[in-house]
């Protein structure tokens, strides 16, 4: 059996579709996949059991990478194809059954709606497939000791990213003798680069643990799984933290937490949606209320 999963090119977004993934390596034990994506989000899949192989896709000029994926994939018949870019593709390769994702509706989670693609009964999580040399990895990155509290504090774009000197004012009051995470250590989490726009923040917490885009994304996200909670920028860390089942606290600017928030975590958004207007205070009592249902 045959299965063609054609999914999102940013981290977040192909992480948010994980779950139905899972739900067709669950349901079709003999199934073999092949996992369209960005090049960005490709090592999320790398784990996917039964998996024969992952076209990282590209855009070219003039839409050529269309023409490229189908000289690809024309010479297969699909048992399935799960199509997320609602692309021509689904249409012009042969298939038996295919889905291809609709508009979403408002108010509508993204997790949500891709799970009614599927006419599934329950919501299918976020869930990323991992194995052995993930685990030793992440236990590299984040050693036993004391509780660990994530931070991401890079965002793919200047209106959603929370000043660097508002996270570092965060972690002194969270960390503080009578704060929730006395005690605890800290890592900052971020991509190749982000180490730069951090840089205010990594001054501020010289001690702290750093990962900055040293490990491949499964390795990523078993060190996540690690820490006892994480708070950040809205961006694709914060769906990588969710998904392993720790507190996640997401900063909102102008999107929209309703469809796009971390599955099972929790968003705080700024006032009128600038995020220059949110406070300290507002998210250390998001955090705390977060860590209270925990």
């Amino acid at each position: 059996m045959k299965v063609l999963f054609i999914t999102h090119t940013r981290i977040g977004d192909a992480v948010l579709s994980s779950g139905i993934l899972h739900h067709l390596v669950e349901r079709y034990p003999d199934a073999h996949f092949t996992i369209v994506c960005g090049p960005l989000a490709a090592s999320l899949f790398a784990s996917t059991p039964r998996l024969e192989r992952i076209i990282p896709f590209e855009k070219r000029p003039f839409d050529a990478h269309w023409f490229a994926l189908w000289r690809q994939l024309r010479g297969t018949t699909w048992d399935i194809i799960v199509d997320l870019r609602r692309s021509l593709i689904s249409y012009i390769v042969p298939v038996r059954n295919r889905y291809v994702v609709g508009p979403i509706a408002a108010g509508v989670h993204h997790v949500r709606h891709l799970s009614e693609l599927l006419r599934l009964s329950d919501v299918a999580s976020p869930f990323l497939a991992t194995d052995a040399r993930h685990q030793i990895a992440g236990a590299t990155l984040i050693p036993d000791g004391a509780p660990v509290l994530a931070i991401a504090p890079v965002a793919a774009t200047k209106p959603k990213t929370w000043a660097p000197e508002r996270f570092a004012a965060l972690v002194a009051a969270l960390t503080a003798d009578d704060g929730v995470c006395a005690g605890w250590r800290v890592a900052l989490f971020g991509g190749p680069g982000d180490d730069v726009a951090a840089a205010p923040l990594l001054a501020a917490l010289p001690h702290a643990l750093k990962i900055f885009g040293e490990a491949d994304l499964l390795t990523v996200h078993a060190a996540l799984a690690r820490c006892r909670a994480f708070i950040g920028n809205d961006s694709g860390l914060v769906h990588l933290a969710a998904s392993t089942g720790i507190p996640a606290l997401s900063i909102f600017g102008p999107m929209d937490p309703a469809r796009y928030g971390p599955w099972g975590g929790r968003a705080v958004v700024a006032p009128d949606r600038d995020i220059a207007n949110l406070e300290v205070v507002t998210v250390i009592e998001a955090f705390r209320e977060l860590l209270a249902r925990s």
